[in-house]
Parts: structure tokens; sequence; C-alpha cells
């Protein structure tokens, strides 16, 4: 089976800034931005130190045309996935598939 036929949701190509927090760790919180969301995952690149099974916190400003509304989110997740981006020394490309989420404010459009 492909990694791509075991999505549990479809992918966006989006690009939304995001901090990035290891569970449990003294490792700095980092700011990075992702390559591709779901409802129940992203991909981003980061240089924190990050394996299969990290448990990370991620907060984000998830997009209306992925969960209905822009809302502020704080989910807690594991990696599923990783590997050495060579065009980036020192950066990993990181799967994290969400495992809980917290909403922590609904972002109000502003009229146009």
């Amino acid at each position: 089976m492909k990694v791509s036929d075991r999505r549990l949701s479809r992918r966006q190509s989006l690009r939304i800034p995001l901090l990035v927090r290891i569970a449990k760790s003294t490792a700095p919180e980092r700011r990075v931005e992702s390559a591709n969301l779901s409802k129940s995952g992203i991909y981003f690149a980061t240089d924190l130190p990050l394996r299969e099974g990290s448990v990370v916190q991620l907060f984000l400003k998830m997009p209306a045309k992925i969960v209905g509304k822009s809302m502020e989110m704080r989910y807690t997740g594991h990696v599923v996935r990783f590997q050495p981006i060579s065009s980036l020394p020192k950066m990993l490309g990181v799967g994290v598939q969400f495992d809980c989420y917290q909403a922590l404010r609904t972002v109000v459009p502003s009229p146009s």
C-alpha cells in the first residue's frame, strides 16, 4: 500500500506559519511553515531533533478551507515520518498526525 493510500483526509498545499514544541522537552520551540496540511495532519521542515513517535504540540491558525471557519488551534500529535531535506542542510521534512486539538479562538474575518 502506498503512503498516499493510507491518508485519512485530503492534503492541501498550504504554507501556514506555525509554532512547534516538542512535548516534555527542554528544546526551544520553533517557528516554521507548513508545506501541506489536512484535517488529520501536517507536513513541515524543521531543525528540531524529531524522530518517529515524537510527541509535539503545534500552534497555528487553521484556515477555513480545511475546517469550515478560520480558527486558532493547538494540536497535539505524533511524528509519523521524517526525512532529511537534501537542499536544506540540517533540516528534516516531518509528517505529524494530529491526535487531539483545542480551539483557542475563532478568527472573525474583517469586513471588506
